[in-house]
């Protein structure tokens, strides 16, 4: 059987165990994606949670360290537009910003004087 098959079961039906799991496996690395991927996913996912500030520190922090680029992490802001619709993430742009070290809700301020 296939592997995908059995977990997307055990999801379905909140298998406590496989929770755990893979809460571990993530926390060690080990993934069936490489973890630039998988830190870029979760970008994405905080912009489609609109997750706090600091979650999109956090988020953008790892995606960084796992090699990801400035440019890849808005796009994967981007990519999730056609999904959480416009108005979330221009909701969370600035989020992402600040956390790449770019205030620009500063920016556009100083472009009106």
């Amino acid at each position: 059987m296939h592997d995908y098959k059995e977990r997307l079961r055990r999801l379905a039906v909140h298998d406590d165990a496989l929770l755990e799991t893979i809460v571990v496996e993530r926390l060690s690395a080990t993934s069936v994606i490489d973890e630039r991927t998988e830190a870029l996913i979760r970008v994405a996912a905080t912009v489609a949670v609109d997750a706090s500030p600091s979650s999109f520190q956090h988020a953008v922090a790892l995606a960084l360290a796992a090699g990801a680029t400035r440019d890849e992490i808005v796009a994967s802001l981007e990519a999730v537009t056609p999904v959480t619709g416009a108005a979330r993430v221009v909701q969370c742009a600035p989020k992402v910003a600040l956390a790449l070290g770019y205030d620009v809700e500063f920016a556009l301020e100083r472009a009106d004087e």
